[in-house]
């Protein structure tokens, strides 16, 4: 099989034209925002920093907070709903593996405004229990990330045998909670922390949901602000991408940080 590896040449080139094929849409809207009649010009992008104009980009940066929140929250959900529960399942219901796989894996199947109808009903009485705040769409993005943050995580607790560690934990005097937390979650750290990824990267992205309920987040500030001004959409654009990818650099570097620090 190492024969068809492809050789470090090829593998420089496909990765260079696949680096091209996805900069290019980013280097024409950098240049869209950048053309003035006189040339290349920032003025737009200082307008959209102008203290006389934050009225007017005001949407814009309430949506952005608001999807941050989602965004934690979400992850919160994963890491202390989602993941203690398919550790569970793997230990003591094992019988329970492949009904909650298919749980888990439905939500991809089901499109977005079906999921809407279906959950309409319930944000009624969690508007009335909780308010209407843009926090509140946690609850369906949690469902939305399911299928992404299911494959990570349970890839990781199939490379680890957790039923022999924890058992070894135990018979050491450890209690559940610390079997949990400081036993099997290092050992799933690069499973959770590639759920925690695609949680941010969902939230970031998602506009459907948010759109149908009437909740402003991101990307439902950007059509928003895209009817009024078309530059300053995609100056937004541009900075919700450049900060997504600064903030998954963030986190994969902690992750990675960390686990050297375990292993030392």
């Amino acid at each position: 099989m190492r024969g068809f590896a492809p050789s470090p040449v090829t593998r420089w080139l496909i990765g260079l034209l696949v680096g091209i094929v996805f900069a290019i849409p980013f280097a024409a809207t950098l240049l869209y925002t950048l053309e003035s009649p006189s040339g290349l010009s920032l003025d737009r992008w200082a307008a959209l920093f102008d203290p006389a104009n934050a009225a007017a980009y005001r949407p814009i940066w309430t949506g952005l907070g608001n999807s941050l929140i989602l965004a934690a929250v979400t992850v919160l959900l994963v890491l202390l709903l989602f993941a203690p529960t398919m550790v569970l399942v793997a230990l003591k219901f094992p019988q329970l593996r492949r009904g909650f796989e298919f749980l888990a894996l439905l939500p991809i199947s089901i499109p977005a405004i079906v999921l809407v109808v279906g959950l309409a009903p319930i944000y009624l009485q969690i508007g009335r229990t909780f308010g209407t705040g843009a926090w509140t769409l946690a609850f369906a993005y949690g469902i939305l990330v399911l299928p992404f943050t299911y494959r990570s995580i349970q890839a990781s607790i199939d490379a680890v045998d957790i039923r022999t560690l924890s058992e070894a934990a135990r018979t050491l005097g450890a209690g559940w909670f610390t079997v949990l937390l400081r036993v099997i979650a290092p050992n799933l750290r690069q499973g959770l922390l590639a759920a925690s990824l695609i949680s941010v990267a969902v939230v970031l992205g998602e506009f459907t949901i948010a759109s149908l309920l009437n909740r402003q987040v991101l990307q439902t500030a950007l059509v928003l602000i895209n009817r009024q001004d078309a530059w300053a959409a995609a100056i937004s654009t541009l900075l919700a991408l450049a900060f997504a990818f600064v903030l998954l650099l963030i986190i994969g570097r902690a992750g990675r940080v960390g686990a050297r620090r375990q292993s030392s």
